[in-house]
């Protein structure tokens, strides 16, 4: 017979550990409270993979949005080597589209409130992710050289985010000359400024004496189509969910758009500054 005298000898628990299934302090006490913490982390996960999916979709829809938009200014810009009727024609339909449907310049009015909600909506997306991937690694982008931990900053990520603040401030520069007529680079009253006409304001702003407008111009295109071009790959590999088989058509898509954008708006002012556009 089991003697109460042998209870706690070493062996004696573990060989009749059914003896004391009845005592409730010597039942093993496990921590529930880890498993759960377990699971409310993996559907924390979870919703965080999923939000952060859906913050890359926003930012390739709205990024791809600005991409036609850009395709359809730079079209517009390009019928100044037809001459300044067509210029000024197409910079008249643009503010008479489903005229009197809408009132004048309706539509581009709508075209550039969703054109600000699109770029609004990037920017907190791409500000969004950023935090959380700064968050999530601690450093940015660690890779382990088997001694140490190594923080390697991405150089191209950097470039995107000073590039698309440079883009912002230059967006502004562009307004202020070319829609609200506020920056005057051609000289005389802005009552003058307003009576050129579009294809004449355009000539007037890239006169050589104008060569530092022309230098804003092409840093400004250059940082975009870098832009582009990472922001069209990076959305089409985005929609495409990264499939390995189309890495090559995503990057010679991007590839055209980029040098596309590049050309296209910089030729307009290079042939005014050099005077093949007078």
């Amino acid at each position: 017979m089991i003697g109460a005298e042998n209870r706690g000898k070493p062996g004696f628990d573990r060989c009749y550990g059914r003896a004391n299934l009845g005592r409730s302090n010597d039942i093993p006490r496990y921590s529930f409270d880890r498993f759960k913490n377990v699971a409310t982390s993996t559907v924390d996960s979870v919703k965080g993979r999923r939000t952060t999916v859906a913050l890359k979709i926003a930012m390739a829809v709205t990024g791809l949005f600005f991409v036609l938009f850009l395709l359809m200014h730079m079209y517009g810009n390009l019928k100044m080597f037809v001459g300044p009727e067509a210029y000024d024609g197409y910079a008249h339909w643009m503010r008479t589209i489903l005229y009197p449907v809408l009132p004048h310049e309706g539509t581009l009015w709508v075209l550039r409130f969703v054109l600000l909600a699109s770029i609004l909506i990037h920017v907190w997306a791409a500000v969004t992710l950023w935090k959380r991937a700064g968050k999530a690694r601690g450093q940015a982008y660690k890779v382990n050289t088997g001694k140490k931990i190594t923080a390697i900053h991405s150089y191209t990520g950097s470039l995107m985010r000073w590039g698309g603040i440079a883009l912002a401030f230059f967006i502004v520069f562009h307004i202020l000359q070319f829609t609200s007529l506020h920056i005057n680079a051609v000289g005389g009253t802005r009552a003058d400024y307003v009576a050129l006409g579009p294809y004449y304001r355009m000539i007037g702003s890239f006169q050589p004496e104008n060569w530092w407008v022309y230098v804003i111009y092409l840093i400004a295109i250059a940082a975009l189509a870098f832009h582009m071009h990472h922001g069209v790959w990076s959305a089409l590999a985005t929609l495409g969910l990264s499939r390995s088989n189309r890495e090559k058509a995503y990057k010679v898509i991007a590839d055209v758009v980029a040098l596309a954008i590049f050309v296209g708006f910089m030729t307009p002012p290079t042939a005014i500054l050099f005077g093949i556009i007078s």
